[in-house]
Parts: structure tokens; C-alpha cells; sequence
């Protein structure tokens, strides 16, 4: 009694299995030969009127010229115009395959070519594996997508993910730029590429490099990351995040951004910006600086926006809101300003100041005039209520006011000469050689003309019925010794170019979402390719696996057969 509840609990353990146990390779039709000699243990197919030997496994169809089998041992080999076919999702075709019935491994060699529903791959061999529902090549391959070919040394395909994986000496081809790759993962159904590894996509308007990136091959937009740049043929945008698209010809870029102008030798720097290749436009925020090479010199400008407009040696650049500007002999404040290449003006917009040596100039509008040509600082121009005021070595304020001024700069960019027209007052400190004050002098005119030497006031000339009065210093009350409007701010003037971002709230960047690095891929093959289920019939050797230039292996036919029908 005990022996036959052990045998039934036997065949129970044993059902499962005896229910999903492997089917063998089958083949259509018993027309088949046999060479015992040559091919022991085996079937040999040959096409005959027409028709080729036929077989499937596991829901898989093959097709040939002619086949050994070994049906014993569940192996396959197929010579001639080879065609093997998974559902309606991959068909594959070459000259020569084998295929193992048991571990559902295949090799396919010689003119191979792999179709699914978006693309279609050829190369020289072809590895498949059933179980993983993977494809693998290592001797050079091209897949054609819709929109683009592409090319690699060494690529995987995941048919369940339906993803390519491309390893060495990636370069996808399309008609509109070209990108070259160490690793890409390509998505058949998307179009979507992820890149890994230094990257370049170049365009015939554009290139873009990144150790990072995700590009969409097929809407042609694109996000960079790690060490990520976009060129513009003279603009260069540096980020930490870079937003690419090109059929818009748009970039913009998050945190610790640069744009390098190399034609008029300017950097912008900023934690957001946008650049619009057609219009030729950059706009930059968050800590934005622009800094302009002026000849020996550069001028830093510092908005809470920055704006450059324009084609080569014509551009504008536009700054608003607390706008500070800082050049080695010069620094400036206002609200805004408008910066012209063309004409070479830079014009200061809301309550401008500049302090120009020991000068600090106020007025509505102050413009700086450049040399388009040279460069140089030429000249300065101040717009109603223009107010200057001058503290000399002492400690005393000259001061001087009128509707508008005009001044000059000489060669070292330094005031020599400046006008005032229309209701003009002054008070100057006259001091003798030993700085000893002589007295306070008052005086109104029309015009005053003022020239300087070593940044020191030197002669004033006054113009048109003058009326001005030498005080000794006893005789005027300290409350008289200030024009109307008097506002020294030496305290706010900008002595490095660290000063610009004086008083500026800090920043809190926000958090860029990266791309995750690639996953680690398994071996296609067992790390010891000497365990590897090789069948002994096999042209697959553990020493062909360790060569992948020996992929493309011998696949001369077998002699012809006559068949004879098997009974």
C-alpha cells in the first residue's frame, strides 16, 4: 500500500514537467536522407521543385536550401537563402544558421538581416538568443530607422523593450546632422536615443556635445547633460542642462551657464538662458554678466536680465533692472542699459551714475561713446540735470551742475575735458601748491568749460556773464558749501568686478533631473565560454567566441543529395 502512494505522489511531482516539457525541432514532411558517414546521427533536408525544407520550433518558423538536423540532440543547421521568422515581429535571413532546440540559441552568418515592424538591421553575423529574446552582433552592424542609419561596432537588441543598444564607434546618420557616440540606446518605436560616453551631434547650423544626453531622433529635440555645449557657429552655450531644438534653431540652458560670443570676444555668464540661432539672440538671467573686451581693457555689465541681439559687429545688448557696469578705470549704476556696436554708444537709463576717477557723474540719461573702430572710450554725454562732482585729496567736493555735459577721454581712457551748458553752478576748493585752502569759489554762468590733468581739476572757464564769488572758508556757512541735488554715494562705487553682485541675494539653484547612467549590461555569453551548450556539430568554437573577427566563419554548402523518400 505505501509503494503505490509513493508512486503516485511520484507522478504528481512529475506532471508539470511531463506537461511542459520541450518540444523537439519539427520538420514539415518526411523527405529527408541520411549519410551515416559523413553527417552521423543526422537528417539531411535539400530543396526539391521549387520548395524548401521547412521547420518550426517553439513558435518559430525556419526556412533553407538545404539543412542538416539531428534530431537526437535537437540541433540545426541551414545552408542557403536561410529565412527564419518569430511571429509577425522579427524575420531574420542570411546564408548559413544553426540553431539548438534545446537552449534556443541561434547563429546566423553571411549577408544577415534582421526586420521588426520600425527597422530593419544587416550585418555580417548575427547572434540570437530565444530565452532572453535578444539579438547580439560584435563585427559591425547598420539598422536603418525611419528617420535615420545607424552604425556600430557592436550592438544589442531587446526585442521585448524593443531598444537597441550600440557599443563603439556609434554614428547615426541623418539627413540633417550626424552624431557620433561611444554608447547610444536607441528605441525602435520612439525614435528616442539616449547618449553615454563623449557625444557630438553636428548639423550643418549647429553642434551639440554632451557626456550625456537624450536626443529625439525624429522631433529632433534634445536634453544634455554633464559637460553639455551647444555651438552656434560663434556663439557657444555652456550649461549644466542644455534644452536643444532644431528645427526651431533654440537652445536654453539651466545653472552655471557661459555663452561665448568668439567674434566680438564677450562671455555671458548667468544660472538661465535662451539662445535663438536665426535672430542671432541670447537672453540670460539669474546673476547674468556680460563681459566685452574694449581694447586693453573688458567692461563687465551686470542686470538682473541681459539681452544680445543681432548679426556680427552689429549686435545690441539690452540690460534691465539694477544694471551695474565695471571697467578697470570706470564703474557705473542705472536701471538700464542699451549697448549699440554699430554706433559704439552705451546709454544708462533710470538714476544713472558713474564714477570716473575721482568724478561721479548723475544726470537723467548718461551715454558713452566708443570708437567703433578703435574701441576707445571717445567721449561721454550727460542729459538734463547733469551733476558732477569731484573729491579732491583732502577730502573737499567740487562740484559742478548744469542742464547737460559733454566730456572727452584721452587715450588712456582718462577725463580730460568737460563742458556744461545751460544754468551752470560750481563750487570749487582753490587750494595753493601746498594744498593750503586760498577760499571757496561760487559761481554761475551760462557754460563752464573744465579741463583736468593727473585727475585733478587744473582750470575752469566760465562763459557768458559770469557771476562767481571767492569766499574765505570762515565766511560760508557749511550748509551753503553743497548745490542743490548734492548726493556723494563714493561709498556705493565699484572697485572689482566681485563688487557687481554686491548686495544680491544668493541664489538657490533649482535641482537638475539628469539622465540615469545606462544599465550595467549582463555578458551576452557566459563569462567562460567553455561552459557555453555548444553543440559538438557546432562551427561555433569557445575560441570563435573569444575573436569576434572570426564571426563571419566558413558556410560552403554540402555536396548536393538526390532525395529518396524516407519510409
Amino acid at each position: 500500500m505505501k509503494k503505490f502512494h509513493f508512486i503516485y505522489f511520484i507522478l504528481i511531482l512529475s506532471f508539470p514537467y511531463a506537461l511542459h516539457a520541450q518540444k523537439k525541432i519539427d520538420y514539415e514532411n518526411n523527405r529527408f536522407l541520411t549519410d551515416e558517414e559523413k553527417y552521423p546521427g543526422a537528417l539531411i533536408f535539400v530543396k526539391a521543385e521549387g520548395k524548401q525544407p521547412y521547420f518550426t520550433h517553439e513558435g518559430i518558423d525556419f526556412w533553407c536550401d538545404q539543412a542538416i538536423l539531428y534530431p537526437e540532440e535537437d540541433f540545426l543547421r541551414a545552408y542557403g537563402n536561410v529565412q527564419i521568422k518569430q511571429g509577425d515581429s522579427i524575420q531574420l535571413q542570411g546564408t548559413y544558421a544553426e540553431y539548438n532546440g534545446k537552449t534556443q540559441f541561434a547563429f546566423i552568418s553571411n549577408r544577415v538581416k534582421l526586420e521588426t515592424k520600425q527597422n530593419t538591421l544587416t550585418t555580417d553575423s548575427l547572434f540570437f538568443d530565444r530565452k532572453k529574446q535578444q539579438a547580439f552582433y560584435r563585427s559591425g552592424g547598420t539598422v536603418k530607422d525611419t528617420a535615420s542609419t545607424i552604425n556600430s561596432k557592436i550592438g544589442r537588441y531587446y526585442m521585448q523593450d524593443g531598444k537597441y543598444s550600440f557599443l563603439n564607434n556609434v554614428v547615426v546618420t541623418h539627413p540633417k546632422y550626424i552624431i557620433n557616440s561611444q554608447h547610444i540606446d536607441f528605441y525602435e518605436e520612439s525614435g528616442h536615443a539616449y547618449l553615454y560616453g563623449p557625444s557630438t551631434i553636428t548639423g550643418k547650423d549647429s553642434k551639440v556635445y554632451c557626456e550625456r544626453g537624450f536626443y529625439d531622433t525624429r522631433g529632433d529635440v534634445g536634453h544634455f547633460v554633464k559637460n553639455a555645449s551647444v555651438d552656434y557657429k560663434t556663439r557657444n552655450l555652456k550649461g549644466d542642462s542644455i534644452y536643444f531644438n532644431r528645427e526651431k534653431g533654440f537652445a536654453s540652458a539651466t545653472n552655471h551657464i557661459k555663452v561665448i560670443d568668439t567674434a566680438n570676444q564677450s562671455l555671458i555668464s548667468g544660472h538661465y538662458a535662451e539662445v535663438y540661432r536665426e535672430k542671432d539672440s541670447v537672453f540670460i538671467t539669474k546673476r547674468a554678466l556680460a563681459s566685452m573686451k574694449q581694447e586693453r581693457d573688458s567692461i563687465h555689465i551686470h542686470s538682473d536680465t541681459l539681452m544680445i541681439t543681432g548679426k556680427t559687429d552689429k549686435r545690441i545688448i539690452r540690460g534691465y533692472y539694477n544694471t551695474r557696469l565695471f571697467k578697470s578705470d570706470m564703474s557705473g549704476k542705472c536701471d538700464s542699459v542699451h549697448i549699440s556696436e554699430v554706433t559704439g554708444v552705451t546709454t544708462m537709463m533710470g538714476k544713472p551714475i558713474v564714477w570716473a576717477q575721482n568724478n561721479q557723474l548723475t544726470g537723467d540719461t548718461i551715454k558713452l561713446i566708443n570708437n567703433p573702430k578703435t574701441n576707445k572710450l571717445d567721449s561721454l554725454l550727460v542729459y538734463y540735470n547733469a551733476f558732477m562732482i569731484q573729491k579732491d585729496t583732502v577730502g573737499d567736493y567740487n562740484q559742478v551742475k548744469g542742464k547737460e555735459m559733454f566730456g572727452l577721454f584721452n587715450n588712456e581712457n582718462e577725463l580730460t575735458e568737460v563742458n556744461f551748458i545751460k544754468n551752470t553752478e560750481t563750487i570749487y576748493y582753490s587750494r595753493d601748491n601746498d594744498l593750503a585752502l586760498i577760499g571757496i569759489n561760487k559761481a554761475i554762468s551760462s557754460s563752464i568749460n573744465i579741463e583736468f590733468k593727473d585727475k585733478e581739476i587744473t582750470y575752469i572757464t566760465y562763459h557768458t556773464n559770469p557771476k562767481n564769488t571767492l569766499y574765505p572758508e570762515k565766511e560760508l556757512p557749511e550748509n551753503a558749501r553743497k548745490l542743490k541735488g548734492f548726493n556723494w554715494r563714493g561709498n556705493e562705487m565699484l572697485r572689482r568686478k566681485e563688487d557687481l553682485f554686491i548686495g544680491k541675494d544668493s541664489l538657490e539653484l533649482p535641482k537638475i533631473k539628469g539622465i540615469d547612467a545606462p544599465k550595467t549590461q549582463e555578458s551576452f555569453f557566459e563569462q567562460d565560454s567553455t561552459k557555453m551548450q555548444l553543440h559538438k556539430n557546432s562551427r561555433l568554437t569557445p575560441n570563435l567566441l573569444k575573436h569576434p573577427e572570426k564571426d563571419s566563419i566558413n558556410t560552403s554548402t554540402p555536396p548536393n543529395h538526390n532525395i529518396i523518400e524516407n519510409n
